[in-house]
């Protein structure tokens, strides 16, 4: 017989001493909390223990002896009134919203259903269906954190599994899991590029879409959680979530950082015909935000069925718990937080003064962090770029879309270019934020990858079964000639040279530079733009041998090399004209002063521009030529020597410029000169 007795009413989840095991939910309108614990295989229940209830709507029961690895579940009992919101049903075992591992998997089936049809609660019991929370005892990360500043930081978007599931030094057992990114020669690789930080794709455990295991698909991106704490599963070699720790500490060895992209908008329970495996069973009205005159008509600002009700405390705590769980106990540096919008939005809209963003602000954890912000949703003023408030950096889409139209040609872009790769001060410099706070990218995991975006115009999505209706229509992409694979030279060097055009001027940009996994080897994803569903060869990366020796990665390579060489990069602040340190200076084919005129001319799609910093004494000079047809400039006056020397061109046939007199600059091509002082050797 189980000894067991009211427990700590503030301790949520399952905590561990050295009697035994604390349990503790939130579930206020509860007539009726049950733990059930199970047997090692999790098949059979073994006991139903009911747990008192405490003010504030906690229940709680403490049994001794109980320990880490046992495994249990909750089943809630309270009114069923489906138009009302409220959709106890003791028959659905339920996932604890704190575990932080389970046993077993799950499994779609109608038991998880809580009615059939809506309305009728569904008798049904899941338990078999279902994975089991696990009591955890974990102990807090301590490993060295390499703390890279912004202005030092150089972003790598990758999902766990593609990453290393196709990399042939990768050992087959590691392949697509945490101890993949873990392997020696997958940091060397990210080491040689110069990455400071890789941003992953959720890892918090994640279940496949009912409608795509229809389909034969799966849920690859993993936007799609089932619990906050618990890593990803399928993730794991030996069903140990302490690899994932490994993963961090071995990045951490070699300098580079950890940043989760996070999703704390949506659950996997989906709307109203959705499971009930968790939130939904414990309270569905305190967990997700519902029309006030409609209770069981889910606000749906994802595009997923169910909006997290962040305005709740109850709730609020809960994403905080989970994201310094991950900082303390997991080692992780930060966290990008998707379709963040939706967690700073009130009933009159967002506000940069929600509570989330207050309670992050003042958290003597999570203010440290890195804090990057996707700044968009679906519901009303769903695009906020520029509006979250310091230290949040921001994904910056209209770096992205400006540089992409750019490249391919399109006219009176000038303006807003020259904006966008000097820190776009139009977004954030109202509230005293900088350029480091822009995340500039010219690709990410959701889209073409850089090698499609040459080769591809249109998006061929076929794959995902929705008769290519999914996904962006508008790419502002380009294929060089040809739609898609192409055996001839000339369309394959312009393909090259055209991702060197877009990484150039990315990693020459003032603020943050990120890139998705595969850019440094011309990852295709075969023009699929939303390759969510994709578990497989569309998305892994093709890694080959001697793969770092692509010309790509050595071009980054020297890129970042540049980068790091020219402080005007790791500036702080904007540079305005009374500057005293920093200038930037536009110019025309003669060399001199873009005029307002020139500046609005629709035809011109070349820019060429001067970054001095006199205090280093060190200039650059770049040139960028989208249009068709090649240019005759002038070079300007060299700042602190008697020439401009040549560092870095992608013209598809470099050659040797009077750097004395003009340059001619073939079409579709970029070039950066240096000039600093006390050099005075030709390039």
């Amino acid at each position: 017989m189980l000894t067991s007795y009211r427990g700590n009413p503030h301790l949520l989840g399952a905590t561990v001493s050295d009697k035994g095991v604390n349990f503790c939910v939130y579930a206020p309108k509860a007539k009726r909390v049950n733990l059930c614990l199970f047997d090692k295989s999790g098949h059979s229940e073994v006991n139903r223990l009911g747990m008192f209830r405490h003010e504030g709507g906690t229940w709680s029961l403490f049994i001794e002896g109980a320990k880490a690895g046992d495994l249990y579940g909750y089943r809630v009992d309270g009114d069923y009134n489906a138009e009302k919101g409220l959709l106890f049903n003791s028959n659905k075992l339920l996932l604890d919203p704190y575990c932080k591992d389970f046993f077993g998997e799950f499994t779609w089936s109608e038991r998880h259903f809580c009615h059939l049809p809506v309305g009728h609660l569904n008798p049904s019991d899941n338990a078999c269906d279902m994975p089991k929370s696990k009591v955890t005892a974990i102990e807090k990360y301590q490993g060295t954190r390499p703390n890279i500043p912004w202005n030092k930081t150089v972003i790598y978007e990758c999902h766990v599994k593609g990453a290393t599931m196709r990399h042939p030094d990768v050992p087959s057992k590691y392949q697509g899991k945490y101890l993949g990114i873990a392997e020696p020669v997958f940091i060397d690789h990210l080491k040689h590029i110069g990455v400071t930080a890789v941003e992953l794709l959720p890892v918090h455990a994640f279940i496949n879409e009912q409608f795509l295991t229809t389909k034969g698909l799966k849920n690859y991106w993993g936007y799609n959680t089932l619990n906050f704490f618990t890593p990803h599963k399928s993730y794991l070699v030996n069903d140990d979530i302490n690899e994932f720790k490994v993963m961090v500490e071995r990045l951490h060895q070699a300098g580079i950082e950890v940043i989760l992209d996070v999703v704390f908008n949506h659950t996997a329970e989906g709307g109203i015909d959705g499971p009930t495996i968790s939130f939904k069973g414990f309270d569905n009205l305190t967990y997700y935000s519902t029309l006030p005159s409609k209770p069981h008509v889910y606000i749906n600002d994802t595009g997923c069925g169910n909006t997290m009700n962040i305005s709740n405390p109850t709730v609020l705590r809960l994403v905080l718990d989970s994201l310094r769980y991950w900082v303390e106990y997991m080692g992780v540096d930060g966290f990008r937080f998707d379709l963040a919008t939706i967690l700073a939005r009130q009933a009159s809209g967002f506000s940069n003064q929600h509570a989330f963003l207050q309670a992050i602000h003042q958290d003597p954890i999570l203010s440290k962090v890195k804090l990057i912000a996707e700044p968009w949703d679906i519901g009303p003023g769903g695009y906020q770029l520029g509006q979250f408030p310091s230290p949040w950096r921001e994904w910056n889409d209209k770096y992205r879309d400006t540089v992409r139209r750019f490249w391919r040609g399109d006219e009176g872009v000038l303006p807003e270019l020259a904006m966008r790769i000097h820190g776009s001060s139009d977004l954030f410099e109202h509230n005293l934020r900088g350029p480091l706070n822009s995340i500039n990218f010219i690709t990410s995991h959701d889209g073409f990858s850089l090698f499609d975006w040459t080769a591809y115009e249109q998006k061929h999505n076929e794959a995902n079964g929705e008769a290519n209706r999914d996904g962006h229509s508008e790419n502002y992409s380009l294929n060089c000639g040809v739609e898609g694979f192409s055996a001839d030279p000339q369309i394959n060097e312009l393909r090259l040279s055209m991702q060197k055009n877009a990484l150039l001027t990315l990693f020459l940009s003032k603020g943050v530079p990120m890139i998705s996994a595969g850019t440094e080897m011309a990852h295709t994803q075969n023009g699929n733009n939303n390759a969510y569903c994709q578990d497989n060869c569309t998305s892994w990366l093709a890694w080959k041998n001697h793969q770092q020796h692509h010309p790509l990665t050595f071009f980054i390579q020297d890129l970042l090399a540049l980068r790091r060489q020219f402080a005007a990069f790791s500036h702080l602040f904007y540079v305005h004209d009374s500057d005293s340190r920093f200038a930037v200076n536009w110019f025309n084919e003669q060399a001199k002063p873009l005029s307002p005129e020139q500046w609005r001319e629709p035809g011109r799609k070349w820019l060429s521009y001067t970054i001095t910093d006199q205090q280093l004494g060190q200039s650059l000079l770049i040139i960028l030529n989208a249009s068709d047809n090649a240019l005759q400039i002038k070079l300007p006056f060299s700042a602190f020597s008697s020439h401009w020397q040549q560092a870095i061109s992608t013209a598809v046939e470099p050659q040797k410029p009077e750097l004395d007199s003009y340059l001619q600059v073939p079409a579709k091509s970029a070039w950066i000169f240096t000039s600093i002082k006390g050099d005075e050797k030709h390039g």
